[in-house]
């Protein structure tokens, strides 16, 4: 095999003619302290929704169980 057909050497040489072409990525601007939020202040979005599942299917195994006892 030679050192042309090598798979490994070919991507390699892909990889860093694709990487040369690439821009670099501009920096994001700073955003002053008063504005930003941390994730301290307020639970994610998530953790309410899994709470409401959880109520609401507490919910319903209590009616459940209720209509069982009847």
């Amino acid at each position: 095999m030679t050192e042309e057909a090598d798979p490994e050497r070919l991507l390699t040489d892909a990889l860093r003619a694709q990487a040369a072409r690439t821009p670099m990525p501009v920096a994001a601007p700073e955003v002053p302290d008063a504005t930003v939020h941390s994730a301290r202040e307020a639970p994610p979005r998530a953790w309410w929704v899994l709470g409401l599942a959880l109520l609401l299917g507490l919910a319903a195994g209590a009616l459940v169980g209720f209509l069982t006892l009847l």
